[in-house]
C-alpha cells in the first residue's frame, strides 16, 4: 500500500472579522496517499483553498490535527512551517507570479538556489516541454507557457507535494489542456503527490480521487476506475 502523506483529523478553520465568524473548515477528516492525483471540486467558499493553504503551511488551523507523514504540521510555528514549505511543497496558482525581468531559466533557477537537492533549471523546464524556450522572458511567452514555467519552478526543488489552486483558471481550454498534461507528466514521472483545485468539472477525469466540498466539509469522494489523459478531456 502507498505511504500516507497527509492525515487530517477534525481539522477546523475559523476566520473572525469583527463580531462575525466564518467556519471555513468543519471537523474535516482526510487521508492522502503518496503519488495520488487528487482534484478538489466545490463552490467558492466551500473550504478548498483553506485546506490547501493549511496543507501547504501557508495558514494555521484553528483546531484539529494535520500530519505530513509523521510530522504534525498543526504543532509547528511560522518558522517550522517555512522550513516545511521549503523542503517539501511546491505551489502553482492561477496567476503565474513570474519575475518579468528574468528569463524562464532564471525564474526557475531562483528556486534551485535555495533548495537542498534541486533539479537543473533546464531539466525542470524540459519536464513541462519548455526547454527550447528557456531563454525567453515572460512577455515573450503565452499564458500557458508562463504557467508551465511556474510549474517548472514549483517542481525544480523536487517537492513531495504539488498544490495547485486553479492552475487553468486564466487559460482557454486548449492551453489549459497543455497545463494539465504537464501536471500529469510530473505526477507520472516523479511520483509527486498532486492536489488540484478547479472549477472545471472535466478535470476530475484525470484524478485518482475527486473530493467534493460543501460548507467546509467533504460532502462526497469519488474514486476513479480509469484515469483519462489530458487529451481526452472535454472542456
Amino acid at each position: 500500500m502507498a505511504e500516507t502523506v497527509f492525515t487530517a483529523r477534525a481539522l477546523t478553520k475559523t476566520y473572525t472579522s469583527g463580531e462575525t465568524q466564518v467556519l471555513a473548515l468543519r471537523n474535516l477528516d482526510l487521508e492522502i496517499s503518496a503519488g495520488e492525483m487528487v482534484v478538489l471540486l466545490g463552490p467558492s467558499g466551500s473550504g478548498k483553498s483553506t485546506l490547501l493553504n493549511i496543507m501547504g503551511g501557508l495558514d494555521h488551523a484553528t483546531s484539529g490535527q494535520l500530519f505530513f507523514r509523521d510530522q504534525e504540521l498543526t504543532n509547528l510555528d511560522d518558522r517550522g512551517l517555512t522550513a516545511y514549505r521549503r523542503q517539501h511543497v511546491g505551489f502553482v496558482f492561477q496567476f503565474y507570479n513570474l519575475i518579468p525581468s528574468l528569463t524562464a531559466y532564471e525564474n526557475v533557477a531562483l528556486v534551485t538556489e535555495i533548495s537542498d537537492h534541486p533539479m537543473r533549471p533546464e531539466e525542470a523546464l524540459a519536464l513541462v516541454g519548455l526547454e527550447p524556450r528557456m531563454h525567453h522572458f515572460p512577455a515573450q511567452l503565452s499564458g500557458g507557457e508562463q504557467q508551465r514555467v511556474a510549474i517548472a519552478r514549483a517542481i525544480a526543488k523536487r517537492p513531495d507535494v504539488l498544490l495547485c489552486d486553479e492552475p487553468t483558471g486564466a487559460l482557454d481550454s486548449k492551453t489549459g489542456i497543455r497545463v494539465i498534461e504537464a501536471l500529469l507528466s510530473i505526477n507520472a514521472q516523479l511520483g509527486t503527490t498532486t492536489l488540484i483545485i478547479t472549477h472545471n468539472a472535466s478535470i476530475q477525469d484525470v484524478a485518482d480521487r475527486v473530493l467534493f466540498f460543501a460548507d467546509g466539509q467533504i460532502s462526497r469522494i469519488h474514486k476513479s476506475e480509469v484515469r483519462r489523459t489530458a487529451a481526452e478531456l472535454v472542456w
